[in-house]
């Protein structure tokens, strides 16, 4: 089954998919946020594309673990997708996963420009996979 996950930010969501037997993801692409219809239109074409059967939207905690207004946001966002795709939705803790994504890209020795436009997907490839791996 395959799995996508979102980091979905203020300007720009990242987007990854899980392999058909759900073990590893890996980043697909950034979507420049326009208006939530576009947004969701775009979302619902690259999950009939890989024929994606559930949704995993990080999920912004404080590092004290509590949610703050960011997280209101996120469940918003996922009721919308619930709706709009008919999709399970699942939320999933994202702390620190755009530091990982962007340690992950220093190691790779990718330049500061480049990891710019590739940070959100990676950080939603982190999200993703640590759902997979928690899920088992």
């Amino acid at each position: 089954m395959r799995v996508m996950g979102l980091d979905v930010g203020e300007k720009t969501i990242g987007v990854a998919v899980s392999d058909a037997m759900g073990w590893t993801a890996q980043g697909v692409t950034v979507i420049r946020r326009r208006s939530l219809a576009e947004d969701l239109g775009q979302l619902r074409s690259l999950a009939e594309e890989y024929a994606v059967k559930e949704i995993v939207v990080g999920l912004p905690r404080r590092t004290d673990g509590s949610y703050g207004p960011e997280a209101e946001k996120m469940y918003q966002f996922g009721d919308e997708l619930k709706r709009t795709l008919k999709l399970p939705v699942e939320y999933w803790d994202e702390r620190f996963s755009t530091v990982v994504a962007e340690r992950t890209l220093l190691e790779g020795d990718v330049s500061r420009a480049k990891r710019r436009q590739l940070i959100d997907k990676v950080a939603a490839t982190v999200i993703l996979q640590s759902y997979l791996d928690h899920r088992g």
